[in-house]
């Protein structure tokens, strides 16, 4: 739980306020609970607070709220001195000085005074609940959980029907000792009470039941949560969270439409999301909208035109068969990268082209820099390339570099045997045929 920080708006304070304007009612009659009678049976008797205390009470409470902590805290004493105050004064005179060192910021001291409030004999049970209420919230404020715990597991104790808010604080108490198992049920209930009621959870009581299941890795009930915080509390980071759970569970389809839908709406601007998109595009066969996507992010500079995703938009254009397209950003990505790899993809897609200066260019780049999966198949390619620029003799010299491989082996022998088929019929073909006499052409006649 974040820390609380001072502040007249804070429900802590809003809480305490209302607890104390309830509280310091003037000539205040309270039915409390006494001892048994004789039979056993619990009897009821009237609590009151004097006038005289409640004026000192009231100039308290102003005091501390014009921050004149001070002179507050000086009649807090004088007031204590007094000897016939009653169990009940002491309580609201230690409620209202815990009240006053949590708007100093004192959180320990305030901790002690409500503790003090709790000490005191036959209190009204509202003013028990209050009191560990606001203790229980003042120790979670100090990252004492562990007491916050504790101080929540007496307020169920004195409660017949806890309330939503009683079993969230007990739910919160363990979610911040790391129990997401034993948080989950007081949550779920404190969640369901008020759905119940016909109202609607507060946004961090779903937060908080989502991280449960989060932690739990229980993805399908965390989807009905997301659902309410998007119905509720609709923003984009809740979508892509729904939509980072369907790609848990493998449903990328309900993925894919969730995040191109906050795309279109123009509530995806992380660049993060964009390749995520784009990813998403590639797997679901529709590579032409992933490349439109990344060219125009690309285009804007809302996504860096970085060697991973100009390689993206390369093999984008390449799957959806645009191979002119595909060369400019994998020649960017191979020239910034100085990657062989690349470059030997670089051949492919001008081999596909039949650009075969291109292609044998990029692959003998390739292989000089190194660093290549597959130097066979970068040799084949090479041989090719070569091979269709006439330059026989360095294609079979390629080709002959890709046969140790076994991988290649027989496509290898089988373009050497080609090659060299092709270097007898040229040299057939250079060969100077001999002269013809009329005489030996009008013997072949007859």
């Amino acid at each position: 739980m974040t820390r609380i920080r001072r502040n007249t708006a804070h429900p802590l304070t809003r809480f305490v306020r209302a607890s104390l304007a309830a509280l310091l009612a003037f000539s205040l009659a309270v039915p409390a609970l006494a001892q048994d009678d004789e039979g056993g049976r619990k009897t009821k008797q009237t609590v009151a607070m004097s006038q005289k205390v409640f004026e000192k009470l009231s100039e308290i409470q102003e005091l501390m709220e014009a921050k004149q902590y001070a002179q507050g805290h000086a009649i807090v004493r004088e007031l204590l001195q007094e000897s016939k105050l009653s169990p009940y004064e002491t309580a609201q005179i230690h409620n209202l000085t815990g009240y006053a060192y949590y708007l100093e910021e004192n959180y320990p001291e305030a901790i002690r005074a409500y503790e003090r409030v709790m000490q005191q004999p036959e209190l009204p049970e509202g003013l028990q609940q209050s009191t560990l209420k606001t203790l229980a919230q003042l120790q979670f404020t100090i990252e004492n959980y562990d007491e916050a715990l504790a101080t929540v597991r007496r307020l169920m104790a004195i409660v017949a029907e806890p309330s939503a808010d009683v079993y969230m604080l007990l739910g919160q108490a363990l979610f911040q000792k790391q129990d997401y198992k034993g948080a989950l049920e007081p949550i779920e209930t404190a969640i369901n009470m008020y759905q119940e009621q016909g109202r609607i959870p507060a946004e961090n009581w779903l937060l908080l039941l989502r991280v449960c299941y989060y932690e739990l890795g229980d993805f399908p009930n965390m989807i009905g949560v997301l659902e309410q915080l998007i119905l509720h509390y609709p923003k984009d980071t809740y979508v892509l969270t729904l939509a980072g759970v369907y790609s848990e569970l493998g449903n990328t389809k309900k993925q894919l439409a969730l995040v191109e839908a906050l795309y279109e709406k123009g509530f995806l601007d992380n660049p993060t999301h964009i390749i995520n998109l784009a990813n998403l595009y590639l797997l679901h066969d529709t590579p032409y909208k992933a490349a439109k996507l990344l060219e125009q992010e690309i285009g804007s500079k809302r996504v860096d035109a970085d060697v991973r995703n100009l390689r993206l938009l390369s093999q984008a254009w390449y799957t959806a068969r645009e191979d002119e397209k595909a060369i400019p950003p994998l020649k960017q990505a191979a020239e910034l990268s100085r990657d062989g790899e690349l470059y030997v993809r670089l051949a492919q897609s001008h081999i596909n082209l039949e650009q075969w200066a291109e292609a044998s260019k990029a692959v003998e780049t390739g292989l000089a820099l190194g660093g290549i999966d597959r130097e066979d198949t970068a040799n084949i390619l090479l041989g090719m390339a070569l091979f269709n620029q006439k330059k026989l003799s360095l294609a079979r010299k390629a080709f002959e570099r890709a046969a140790p491989d076994s991988r290649s082996r027989r496509a290898a022998q089988q373009w050497i045997a080609y090659v060299e088929s092709e270097l007898k019929r040229n040299e057939l073909m250079s060969q100077d045929m001999p002269q013809s006499t009329p005489r030996d052409v009008e013997d072949i006649l007859q």
